[in-house]
């Protein structure tokens, strides 16, 4: 069976053309920028030549590992590589550091800014995080693993292509290499199977179908979505499909990474954004979700809160294990494009901080985790790999829905990428505008405003 292609095409990548292939920037080419430490990808990290990727011949040391993989089908197979990884070299030992993503986030920046550091630690896509690390020199440039351990033929393009920077860390989507994911990732919308089937109504095929079925679910006094924004970004998770009903993919994939070319103030995204604010403001995601927590909401849905739940595929297994069958999960209806088109990407991936004391071995640790075995072991435990993805998905189940619906978006549709990638500031940029539009506190089109200025400003520096 094939390797799974994450993006189908140049498009689903971001509309960046030409993305820079590794080979590109590989050791030995003539690539410029370099700081003198053997890497000639321009950022800090070795050649291939200089790695040591015999994990047993790197003598007695324990890895340092942050990561943010806490939920329960995460955790089982973050802990089960681990187990693996230290059976089969026992003079390394994972001292492992698990945390919220929110909580993550805030200790990374501190983290990079000294000497202190993990040795592999996940790191946000988003140039508000990786970009913006990449640009001050505190991650590893990666050019020289990704030779030496293959990853150019374990890895579509399009996936490292969500990874890599140029080493000042303006140019998204080409240059060196800095992280290495081991999952895929797909929002889209769960429902409870009896809850439509007491509705009355079908799974939608279309748009109107889906607001229909939020008003008729309005009409029974049934919550239509459930959705937690405390945080404010689980927001930017629902309105991503939304948005690609009523905004070309084009546009989306511009504002989205970040590159020239689009306006927020389009008329179709201040439609988007209407559209959002009536569900707000009309009780369609509850009476108060930007008071409810994240991961509050997703049990509440399971327990029965909700008709819809829309949100990433990362929710699916845990979800199933309370919901069982009656949990159900499809991409989007087809959007503007006449397409299926939904926010997704990768997991976080697995970086190295510039600092680390153990640069070969948390390369080796992370070739490893990511290898077509542990594809198969994170597919056992509920997740859905990166790579390999079709022919490891369930017979059935709801990661069989998630597994159909990722497959149909990324080879039939369009993977939009996460709005929160586009500006350094954009996720806070975002995420408060969303929360006020849900909450009636922010007109659309003040709303859009406040969006073409973050991305307005950070595109035209060049």
């Amino acid at each position: 069976m094939r390797r799974r292609t994450f993006l189908n095409t140049s498009a689903a990548l971001g509309g960046i053309s030409g993305i820079g292939l590794l080979a590109a920037c590989a050791p030995g080419s003539d690539q410029g920028g370099g700081n003198g430490n053997g890497s000639d990808g321009g950022g800090s990290g070795p050649s291939a030549g200089d790695i040591e990727t015999d994990p047993a011949a790197m003598g007695d040391l324990t890895l340092l590992m942050w990561d943010q993989e806490v939920r329960g089908a995460q955790n089982d197979a973050i802990e089960a590589l681990i187990q693996s990884f230290q059976d089969e070299y026992p003079n390394i030992t994972i001292e492992r550091v698990s945390q919220s993503f929110d909580d993550l986030q805030q200790q990374t920046g501190l983290a990079l800014s000294g000497n202190d550091v993990p040795d592999v630690l996940q790191v946000n896509n988003a140039r508000g995080d990786m970009g913006t690390f990449v640009e001050a020199g505190q991650l590893t440039d990666l050019t020289g693993y990704a030779e030496a351990y293959g990853w150019t033929d374990r890895f579509s393009e399009s996936v490292l292509g969500k990874m890599m920077y140029s080493p000042d860390g303006v140019t998204f989507g080409e240059g060196s290499l800095w992280g290495l994911p081991q999952t895929g990732e797909v929002c889209g919308i769960y429902y409870s199977a009896s809850k439509l089937e007491q509705l009355g109504v079908e799974p939608p095929a279309t748009w109107d179908e889906l607001f229909d079925l939020v008003q008729k679910a309005l009409d029974a006094d049934e919550l239509p979505i459930k959705l937690g924004n405390l945080e404010q970004w689980p927001a930017l998770h629902v309105f991503g499909p939304l948005q690609a009903n009523f905004v070309p993919s084009e546009e989306i994939i511009t504002l989205g990474m970040g590159n020239a070319g689009a306006e927020w103030t389009s008329d179709a995204n201040v439609q988007a954004l209407t559209k959002l604010a009536e569900w707000g403001t009309g009780g369609a995601l509850g009476d108060s979700p930007n008071g409810l927590a994240y991961d509050t909401a997703w049990p509440e849905f399971t327990e029965g809160s909700g008709v819809l739940l829309i949100g990433g595929s990362w929710l699916g297994p845990d979800m199933e294990g309370v919901m069982g069958e009656d949990l159900r999960f499809m991409a989007p209806p087809p959007g503007a494009d006449g397409t299926v088109a939904t926010t997704g990407g990768t997991g976080l991936p697995f970086a190295i901080p510039a600092n680390a004391k153990n640069a070969d071995a948390a390369a080796a640790f992370i070739d490893y985790i990511t290898s077509d075995t542990a594809m198969e072991l994170i597919a056992e435990n509920g997740g859905m790999p990166v790579n390999r993805t079709a022919e490891l998905a369930p017979d059935s189940g709801v990661n069989k829905d998630i597994y159909e619906a990722f497959d149909a978006v990324s080879t039939e549709g369009v993977l939009l990428p996460y709005l929160d990638y586009a500006t350094p500031s954009f996720a806070d940029t975002a995420g408060s505008t969303l929360q006020q539009v849900i909450g009636g506190q922010a007109e659309p089109a003040a709303a859009a405003e406040q969006l073409q200025t973050d991305y307005g400003d950070f595109t035209s520096e060049g």
